[in-house]
């Protein structure tokens, strides 16, 4: 039985590095200071966020159809993702871009009034 990887020490919740590493066919051992990947740190629930948002190809849409969560949570779910894995959220004016693209998910009736605002305030 394996277990997965954790990153943090269970007693002083520091980042935790690997060590050791074990061939399980030929029981090779290989010791060294090892760096986990970013992916390792994310949570059980941000990798099932990620395997539905690729499984969708990036749709919003069907990612809130497949976890009956709204668009915004949707954002917020992919922004904690992108937080987790070291990038920075940049907070700057909309683009005209950007905010084009939230009127016409209005009017296509994909969003809320509701939730354009709090986009348009948020991003």
């Amino acid at each position: 039985m394996s277990y997965p990887v954790i990153t943090s020490c269970p007693v002083c919740s520091q980042k935790l590095k690997v060590t050791k590493l074990q061939c399980s066919h030929c029981h090779t051992t290989i010791e060294n200071d090892f760096e986990l990947s970013s992916w390792a740190t994310l949570t059980s629930e941000q990798l099932h966020f990620i395997e539905i948002f690729l499984k969708s190809r990036g749709n919003i849409k069907e990612v809130e159809k497949e976890l009956g969560i709204s668009y915004p949570t949707v954002r917020g779910k992919l922004n904690d993702v992108i937080s987790a894995l070291g990038y920075t959220e940049k907070k700057e004016m909309k683009s005209k871009t950007e905010e084009k693209q939230v009127i016409s998910m209005l009017e296509k009736g994909e969003i809320t009034a509701d939730e354009a605002l709090r986009l348009l305030k948020d991003e």
